[in-house]
């Protein structure tokens, strides 16, 4: 997830590091936020792989910063990250979102459909949070104010992806 975070912005505009963590920070750093021990290494990762450039700037404040930017292997490997994501990718609604924040740049409409139609496979299959005898416990069964209400909330919550999932679909085969 980290690294398709890199990739991702950095396939928008170069930037330096302070700037791309607060950019992963912002979309996913309330549920897991990304510290330093976390982030550069991964940097040196795709810069040792040749998937990111790197050069120094001056600073604003003398201080050189380190400027990254995506390479042709690193646009390549975030396209392949986009159209093949693994299935914690699609399963894992804070890893999906990273993984809708950039399906943008994966350039193929049915590619990008084959995608969601993958998350929406996952979200029409019976599942709950809890079971009982192997068996999904629903919102009215569940005997307990508080995981009623867990229940309850992702109900609802998986019927709007559904519904948004099938209308992206719907138009991303329509116009491509």
């Amino acid at each position: 997830m980290l690294e398709l975070s890199i990739l991702g912005f950095l396939a928008e505009q170069p930037l330096h590091g302070y700037e791309l963590k607060e950019r992963i920070k912002a979309l996913s750093g309330h549920v897991r936020p990304v510290s330093d021990g976390a982030l550069y290494p991964a940097i040196t990762r795709l810069v040792a792989a040749g998937k990111l450039d790197q050069h120094t700037e001056e600073g604003a404040s003398a201080a050189p910063r380190r400027v990254l930017s995506l390479t042709d292997a690193g646009r390549a490997d975030l396209l392949e990250r986009l159209r093949h994501p693994k299935q914690t990718e699609i399963t894992d609604q804070v890893r999906f979102n990273t993984l809708l924040a950039f399906l943008r740049h994966l350039p193929d409409r049915h590619e990008q459909a084959a995608v969601l139609r993958r998350r929406l496979d996952f979200l029409e299959a019976p599942s709950s949070f809890f079971y009982r005898e192997g068996e999904p416990v629903r919102a009215e069964e569940a005997g307990d104010l508080f995981r009623q209400g867990m229940l309850r909330v992702a109900r609802a919550t998986g019927q709007e992806e559904r519904a948004w999932l099938h209308e992206a679909i719907t138009h991303l085969e329509e116009s491509g």
